[in-house]
């Protein structure tokens, strides 16, 4: 198989296929890939059923070892498709604390960070009447 990231490559049932595509896909392509829902209020103001993750989003986790907790997102690490909740954490033998990756398809978007202009921009032209802060 080439080890080249392809465009038009578009689904295969074959899971080797589905991890290549994901482990050589470019960071715009990468983006997308660290989405998660949104909570039911959001998506009703902005038309939207998921959004890609971004740092200082307030989340909530619907699954995992971690379930119900909240907080925001202080890190998104695109390399591992891989978010940092500032409340997740645990800690090591010495006693010090670290944050745990967690997949943002275990997440629940609740608040969004606004600060961004052209997220803002984008959010409006997806049909969404008036952006609230």
């Amino acid at each position: 198989m080439k080890k080249k990231f392809s465009v038009s490559w578009k689904r295969s049932i074959q899971p080797r296929k589905q991890r290549k595509y994901r482990h050589n896909a470019p960071m715009h392509v990468r983006q997308n890939l660290v989405s998660a829902h949104l909570a039911k209020e959001l998506r009703k103001n902005y038309g939207k059923r998921s959004l890609s993750i971004r740092k200082g989003d307030e989340v909530i986790v619907v699954r995992g070892e971690f379930r119900k907790k909240k907080g925001s997102v202080i890190r998104v690490d695109l390399r591992h498709l891989k978010i940092f909740v500032d409340n997740v954490k645990r800690k090591k033998t010495s006693g010090q604390e670290f944050e745990l990756p967690l997949d943002p398809s275990n997440v629940m978007i609740t608040k969004l960070n606004l600060d961004d202009k052209m997220r803002k921009k984008s959010l409006q032209r997806k049909g969404e009447k008036e952006v609230k802060k």
